[in-house]
């Protein structure tokens, strides 16, 4: 992805199980919710708006503990420094009208942090939008739901993420309940998800797959002609999390005096179909790694069409351009300037870094569905599946 995530109270801090609302722009008429409904979200928490869910605004509160690394600095020293996302200026308006508290009580800018300190955070939460396809259920059981998962939606709540997730989602528009995701696929990827609705069930999924007793299918549209005869991968992992993305590398060719990287990872792949341009694959990963069918297909030749992350240099651009466009007749290519403050939408807070725009700062960009797609899950005595997605035919 070209832009970088910056709004570090969603990356680092840990949210508090409850969030808060306030009846005017006064700190002090900030108060905690006192319901005791653990509903995530409702329906009228969300605008559709140029072919995007987007989240109404709303108060919340981060819950940070002092590190050792944070301890002797001030309080906005430690905000400034470790949560860059926001400017200084406004850590330090911040602490002044009590948006930011050590313990739960008020200090001055100049305070200095000691170990284990709690430090809570109320912030006028901007969610970034999600496609606004359905999250539509396949099968609801009394001890489980399976989903297709739309390309763009997390399955639950992180980083910038709360209610525009599949668990939210759920929450607003089904009332299932406690959910318990029992596997996760990658924000940009679609496809089949299974969700436990007891604690027990998730624990019957969990046990089988770190048994290595699930068996997993994905399809994906590659670039080329993929090979006619099954193809494994055998390469490890390596993932760099600064940079958001892994590299493959064969554990046969490395030689003595090289050391080879990463985990170990393997994937069998199958042509299903090909027209010259591009491949229909079915992948079944036999490992879990970061990104493995992504990258494991890069390392064939065959990258995913249309991923920005593991496309090969050598592609051309104008075929690259046009792979990444998907649906582009059906979706609006929206300009941010289109997402400001409407009175009928949100109340606008005068210290939020993002009002009076209803997206975040930093997610302009239009995202797309990555080609690639979970198809189907089976293990010992169950197997679920779902349906091909529309981009699946050649």
């Amino acid at each position: 992805m070209k832009r970088k995530l910056e709004d570090d109270e969603d990356a680092v801090e840990k949210p508090a199980s409850s969030s808060i609302i306030a009846t005017s722009m006064n700190t002090s008429d900030i108060v905690l919710q006192t319901s005791s409904s653990s509903k995530l979200s409702q329906k009228q928490d969300y605008i559709f708006h140029g072919g995007r869910r987007h989240v109404r605004p709303y108060y919340f509160e981060f819950i940070s503990h002092v590190n050792k690394r944070w301890t002797g600095k001030t309080i906005v020293d430690l905000f400034a420094d470790e949560f860059k996302g926001r400017h200084r200026d406004y850590y330090v308006g911040a602490v002044k009208s009590g948006r930011i508290k050590v313990d739960g009580k008020n200090v001055p800018v100049s305070y200095i942090v000691k170990s284990s300190q709690k430090i809570t955070h109320f912030v006028h939460r901007h969610e970034p939008p999600v496609m606004t396809d359905d999250v539509e259920i396949l099968v609801n059981e009394p001890d489980v739901v399976t989903v297709c998962k739309p390309a763009s939606i997390p399955v639950h709540p992180c980083g910038q993420y709360r209610k525009n997730t599949v668990v939210g989602i759920l929450d607003a528009e089904h009332d299932l309940g406690t959910l318990f995701p029992i596997h996760r696929l990658d924000r940009l990827v679609s496809g089949l998800l299974i969700i436990a609705r007891t604690a027990a069930k998730a624990d019957f999924f969990r046990q089988q797959i770190e048994g290595g007793m699930v068996k997993k299918r994905y399809i994906a549209k590659v670039i080329g002609v993929f090979p006619e005869d099954e193809k494994v991968v055998d390469a490890n992992i390596n993932y760099n999390g600064s940079e958001g993305r892994s590299t493959a590398e064969d554990a046969n060719s490395s030689g003595d005096d090289k050391k080879v990287k990463g985990k170990p990872a393997c994937t069998k792949f199958t042509r299903i179909d090909t027209n010259g341009t591009h491949s229909l694959v079915l992948c079944e990963p036999v490992t879990g790694r970061t990104h493995q069918i992504r990258v494991h297909l890069q390392y064939t030749g065959h990258p995913i069409a249309n991923d920005p992350l593991y496309l090969n240099q050598q592609v051309d651009d104008l075929k690259t351009k046009i792979a990444k466009r998907i649906d582009a007749g059906e979706r609006k290519m929206v300009s941010p300037d289109d997402y400001v403050y409407s009175s009928e939408d949100f109340s606008i807070d005068p210290m939020c870094t993002n009002c009076p725009k209803l997206i975040p700062q930093g997610y302009e960009e239009h995202d797309e569905a990555l080609w690639l797609h979970c198809v189907q899950y089976s293990g010992t005595g169950w197997e679920y599946e779902c349906p091909y997605p529309s981009w699946a035919s050649l």
